[in-house]
């Protein structure tokens, strides 16, 4: 019997960087959304404290891991699975995958349809995860790429879309 041979994936430092500057943003982002969006808050306060969720490529990342802290503020944790419990995994297969997610080639839902997530943990909380970083892409996207990200572009009253998204990338930014 042959020996069988284990073929490794290429490397591509392009899309690591790329996928953590992403995740890195889209983490500070849901951080500041959690403080100036009603929905994204509705939707943590169902979580319960200390609840932590992350997103990222199976095997070794990049990750984001949020979190809902003691006092019940929404944090951005970094990108360090080992640092942090964490309560919900959602993992894209593999990077490639979380490249063509995070360059809007194909939305959440799509990615999900086409069997490219693995989610550990509970499915509710699942939803509302990826709830939240549908409104998180709407605000940060321009609209013509946000309706490529997300299964539905919402309609949203005008100072949602302006006051509200200037305040969420201003916080985004500054980390405030």
């Amino acid at each position: 019997m042959e020996a069988l041979i284990e073929i490794k994936p290429r490397k591509n430092p392009f899309q690591r960087i790329y996928l953590g500057t992403m995740l890195w943003f889209v983490g500070r982002a849901i951080q500041a959304a959690a403080r100036v969006d009603k929905q994204v808050k509705k939707e943590f306060k169902s979580m319960p404290i200390g609840y932590t969720f992350s997103l990222g490529a199976f095997p070794n990342g990049p990750y984001m891991v949020v979190g809902k802290d003691d006092r019940g503020k929404v944090r951005y944790l970094g990108n360090n699975l080992s640092k942090h419990p964490v309560n919900l995994e959602i993992t894209l297969k593999s990077m490639k995958n979380l490249f063509i997610l995070f360059t809007f080639q194909e939305s959440t839902p799509t990615a999900n349809s086409r069997d490219r997530m693995i989610v550990n943990g509970d499915v509710p909380q699942a939803c509302a995860a990826v709830r939240i970083l549908d409104i998180v892409q709407v605000y940060l996207l321009p609209k013509a790429i946000a309706k490529l990200a997300v299964k539905r572009y919402p309609r949203w009253s005008l100072k949602r879309h302006t006051v509200d998204r200037a305040m969420i990338l201003i916080r985004t930014v500054t980390g405030i």
